[in-house]
């Protein structure tokens, strides 16, 4: 078979094989490097806030002076919830749901406490990208709650500094047990119940429980009354398209918050996906050039093939020294590809870790890379065997 191998292998141009193999290493190198450094740079706005997601928009009403004078045109209706769940880059809406009964929060100390009336929204579970464990609420249990951290900056260099209080940590903070007063408004129904703080979000401006726990209370303790929600949630699909802050300025409507982080996380998308493209384009060109060459080398061994195939050799016994080619070259572009990646994340990874980011998982981007390897071999194979069936039929 070897006789058999270098005589298939005559009139072989390795320049041609070269350039697939330099074309090929290039487009993978672009696809996994452009994969990778996404991973590792999508942390620097998703560590910012671990519990909404960057795709999360909170949506409210503008306030205008009709309201001041006491309109109440700042909640939805559900003819607004359904006209924004039909917008194309809208996924899923979740509604705001606030405390229907009075509450009163106190936090002890050693020397000092504290204590004050709150308030309580809640969304649905489903937003909240938190373990299900720290989440959980059950009758008896202290109740988990997620605070903006706006509010103990504003208590550390506002009130603390100013009343002579010390100030916290969001260690600190989440290690101090806090009671919640809770009454209905008629004075009727009156409970106290353990809470502790589960977290702190940059993009929630409210006391967020979970969402069973609200009903229930609201349900024992509330009104009654059903009001509609003045504050949505909103998962978009892109959440830096201006076709949001079209439709966002078309009917009055704001996002709460810094939309800076949604922004840029959504110009990484993008430029990831433009890269990808183009390396996705290099590697399919590398494929014509492997595939138009072992093509070239088995028709100017047409005559070879077909003697070969009549004195008994089997098609893949033909077709193998061709194959193995394509494999020898694809893998050595993907060798040459997964080191090219982890040398350039050697780079820059260290300045990204300043910054915040890095940590993403190392083994997505080599996956990627060998599966795009994975197709082109496979692609391969089938013209190398179409070639090899067309010489027997000489």
């Amino acid at each position: 078979m070897k006789l058999v191998d270098r005589l298939l292998r005559r009139n072989t141009s390795w320049a041609r094989v070269a350039g697939f193999v330099v074309s090929n290493f290039i487009g993978l190198a672009i696809v996994t490097g452009a994969l990778q450094f996404y991973l590792d740079a999508r942390g620097l706005w998703e560590a910012d806030d671990s519990f909404i997601s960057t795709d999360y928009l909170v949506v409210n009403k503008r306030v205008t002076g009709g309201d001041v004078l006491g309109g109440d045109n700042t909640r939805f209706s559900a003819a607004e919830i359904d006209d924004l769940r039909t917008q194309p880059w809208v996924r899923k809406v979740g509604l705001f749901t606030s405390n229907d009964f009075r509450a009163y929060m106190s936090v002890s100390g050693a020397s000092h406490s504290l204590s004050s009336y709150i308030f309580f929204e809640s969304i649905p579970d489903s937003f909240v990208d938190v373990p299900s464990a720290r989440w959980q609420w059950e009758p008896g249990a202290d109740v988990p709650i997620i605070i903006s951290k706006d509010y103990l900056t504003l208590y550390n260099f506002g009130f603390a500094s100013s009343a002579g209080m010390p100030q916290m940590s969001e260690g600190i903070m989440s290690g101090i047990p806090i009671r919640l007063s809770l009454r209905s408004e008629d004075g009727r129904v009156e409970k106290t119940v353990n809470a502790h703080v589960a977290g702190y979000s940059n993009r929630l401006n409210t006391i967020l429980v979970p969402e069973n726990f609200l009903r229930e209370a609201n349900a024992e303790m509330g009104t009654g009354s059903q009001q509609a929600p003045s504050r949505l949630i909103v998962d978009v699909s892109s959440p830096g398209d201006v076709a949001i802050d079209r439709y966002m300025e078309e009917h009055g409507l704001e996002v709460a918050g810094d939309k800076s982080a949604s922004q840029a996380s959504f110009l990484l998308r993008l430029v990831t996906a433009i890269v990808l493209a183009i390396g996705a384009v290099i590697t399919l060109l590398s494929l014509f050039i492997l595939v138009l060459s072992i093509s070239l080398i088995m028709e100017k061994n047409r005559d070879k093939l077909h003697t070969l195939l009549m004195l008994g050799y089997d098609l893949p016994a033909v077709g193998r020294p061709y194959i193995r080619l394509a494999v020898t070259a694809s893998v050595s572009a993907f060798v040459l590809a997964t080191g090219a990646t982890l040398v350039m994340r050697s780079y820059y990874l260290g300045p990204l870790e300043g910054l915040g980011g890095g940590g993403g998982p190392v083994w997505v981007a080599p996956a990627a890379g060998l599966g795009l390897t994975l197709v082109v071999i496979a692609f391969n194979i089938l013209a190398v065997r179409r070639r090899v069936l067309s010489a027997w039929r000489l």
